[in-house]
């Protein structure tokens, strides 16, 4: 065969090939035909009693947000302040170290510090130093937080941590043209509550927001956080009430909160918890995170509370008067107590200080309080709302068990302010209970509870975390900072404010004073520093 002969079979054999290929596909379009459309027939048999589906009308839920935030926002205020403060001491254990205690861990310490000391106020804005030099001096300190107009002549509700010392108070309202502030006066502060009362003075009345019944709300109910979180003006989070009741810091007797998972971030404290009547049911005050931000678990003071404090703030004396007689007791229930020292039932007395009315009607340390006028009384907090509520100078009849004995007192109340003052060694004349009670150290200090001790790696029971130092007294003279917990002064331990006071009122004039100090931020493996001083 020749060449030409093998080209023309090759030829003759791709061309088979060719066709084989197309007829193959042929068969399979007209299979895959024919599947198609089997299949579709059965589909249009098998759905002929379906109901078609329908897009629904917009929800009334939705309207009903946003006709409160049209509402309520206008009421809702952004509030600036500025605070002129030293910068903290450097602190080093000896002259070799050039580490700067104060801002070891410091960024958590104060993410922990402001979680149950200041909620969640707003961010800090620093300008540059304004004075001194080296490793002190003062700085601008910023800050924003929020609030609600109550009163068309101008009368706002805010948290005291957002206008505390602040030395200029301003405040925005949403319908204000961009730069236009107004300067605010505060009218009364209660520290117990973390509540305060501010005034704009405006030759036009304001958008006034209603107050609503907090205890009507149930833990599910829909509400609205309105605020300026992060400076952002007019900002509106949703949310429902997660809780009622919730006692985050045990100290604060006064301060049982409603909690919601609606957004509240920096610079929310201060605004309005809001119902879907529009009514306000809560004070945004605080929130439990550890980034001190947003993490889905917020607190707000209860309506109800904030409306009695506020009746208070506005009346003649500026201040909230509430009763005492001048005991403590376990703030965490424990049957096991009641059960040693009592019948079962009531609160047991864990300390009486030294000359108020409890101790001067004969009640002591074990005595487990029972009943108030006959009423019964089965938990601390009622105690303490029932003759917080009391005049001073009102006579109460209390029932309690000493040994297993039922027995009786007269107990007169006391103002509650005078007492805390009279314990620091204060003047008597004092009544402002809005002003932070320092002692003449110049410093407020608080008992660590056990889960701070937690959380500072610290012996639980033992010490007390200063919570504030007077500028230029003499706490800050030895170098003491906000956020250090003392353990002993002159070998004494401290461990609760009591322990402070009454070594303190020993001390006199001239005498050595050293105080045996955690610094913030140091963890156990950091140990502990003098801080020697003289008392002036």
């Amino acid at each position: 065969m020749d060449s030409q002969d093998v080209r023309e079979s090759v030829k003759a054999r791709r061309w088979t090939y060719l066709l084989s290929i197309v007829a193959t596909l042929a068969v399979g379009i007209l299979i895959g035909t024919v599947i198609s459309f089997g299949v579709k027939g059965k589909e249009g048999q098998k759905s002929s009693d379906a109901t078609p589906l329908t897009i629904p009308s917009p929800q009334q839920l939705s309207s009903a947000f946003s006709q409160i935030a049209k509402q309520l926002g206008p009421s809702v205020v952004n509030i600036n302040t500025e605070t002129m403060i030293k910068t903290p001491h450097r602190r080093r254990q000896n002259p070799d170290d050039d580490q700067d205690q104060d801002n070891d861990g410091g960024g958590s310490m104060d993410d922990f510090f402001n979680h149950f000391f200041r909620g969640p106020g707003g961010q800090g804005d620093q300008g540059g130093p304004l004075g001194g030099g080296g490793d002190e001096g003062s700085i601008r300190e910023r800050s924003l937080g929020s609030g609600v107009i109550v009163d068309p002549k101008g009368y706002i509700v805010t948290n005291r941590h957002v206008i505390e010392k602040a030395d200029r108070i301003r405040v925005r309202l949403q319908d204000d043209p961009p730069g236009i502030q107004h300067d605010a006066r505060v009218i009364g502060q209660d520290q117990e509550t973390d509540l305060a009362v501010i005034k704009i003075d405006l030759n036009r009345t304001v958008p006034v927001a209603k107050m609503g019944n907090s205890d009507s709300m149930e833990v599910g109910d829909w509400v609205l956080a309105i605020g300026s979180p992060f400076g952002q003006v007019g900002t509106v989070t949703a949310g429902i009430i997660s809780a009622k009741g919730r006692d985050i810091v045990p100290q604060r007797q006064f301060q049982s909160f409603i909690q919601t998972d609606a957004a509240i971030n920096p610079g929310n404290s201060g605004g309005p918890l809001v119902n879907m009547n529009g009514e306000v049911i809560g004070i945004n005050t605080a929130i439990l995170s550890d980034t001190n931000a947003y993490a889905g678990v917020g607190f707000s003071l209860p309506s109800n509370t904030v409306v009695q404090v506020y009746n208070q703030l506005i009346g003649p004396e500026h201040r909230v008067a509430r009763g005492s007689i001048g005991i403590m007791f376990n703030s965490v229930e424990n049957p096991a107590i009641t059960r040693v020292y009592g019948n079962g039932s009531g609160v047991t007395i864990s300390d009486v200080v030294p000359g108020t009315p409890a101790d001067q009607a004969g009640l002591k340390v074990g005595d487990t309080i029972t009943t108030i006028d006959g009423k019964k009384v089965t938990k601390g907090t009622m105690l303490v709302d029932d003759i917080a509520s009391r005049k001073p100078g009102t006579k109460i009849e209390l029932g309690f068990v000493r040994n297993g004995k039922l027995e009786q007192t007269t107990v007169t109340v006391a103002d509650r302010a005078k007492l805390f003052a009279t314990r620091l060694n204060e003047d008597d004349n004092d009544n402002d209970e809005s002003t932070p009670k320092q002692s003449k150290f110049g410093l407020t200090v608080r008992k660590l509870t056990p889960e701070m001790a937690e959380r500072l790696d610290m012996p639980a029971g033992k010490g007390v975390i200063v919570e504030d130092v007077k500028p230029g007294s003499f706490a800050d003279d030895v170098n003491l900072n906000r956020g250090d917990v003392i353990l002993e002064i002159n070998k004494q331990p401290v461990n609760s404010e009591q322990d402070l006071a009454r070594i303190e009122a020993s001390l006199k004039s001239g005498e050595d004073v050293v105080f045996l100090v955690r610094p913030r931020g140091a963890t156990a493996q950091d140990g502990t520093v003098f801080l020697p001083g003289t008392l002036p």
